[in-house]
């Protein structure tokens, strides 16, 4: 199956075909940080055909010496801004965060396999 993404060191695989079907859990759910990096603003920026300066005020906050994305209060829910629930995708898919890329290989599910399966379909067992 070449479908499935494996890692080392993680005790589970990722199947990306479940993104169809999850309605971008994980990109909205409980508030977080998505944190973006100076070459990812100026990326987006450019991805978006906006001034970076613009770009930083519509669409970032500073958290301590880091910049995030800011996220859209949805009900009792919140969601990146440039998530897309009618195409149930990402806006800036192309220019997206080294954080967002990298999902769901996280440090932090190594040891929380479980907690990661409710939030993403696309979990299975190796």
């Amino acid at each position: 199956m070449s479908d499935i993404i494996k890692q080392d060191g993680f005790p589970y695989a990722f199947t990306p075909s479940a993104c169809e079907t999850c309605e971008g859990r994980c990109c909205t759910g409980e508030s977080g940080y998505i944190y973006v990096t100076k070459s990812e603003i100026f990326a987006i920026a450019d991805l978006l055909e906006m001034d970076v300066n613009d770009f930083a005020i519509k669409y970032l906050f500073k958290k301590g010496y880091k910049y995030s994305i800011k996220e859209n209060k949805v009900g009792d829910s919140y969601e990146c801004v440039f998530y897309d629930k009618e195409s149930n995708g990402c806006q800036i898919y192309k220019a997206r965060p080294t954080q967002c890329k990298t999902f769901p290989f996280w440090d932090y599910f190594k040891t929380r396999v479980d907690e990661l399966k409710e939030e993403c379909p696309g979990i299975v067992d190796v």
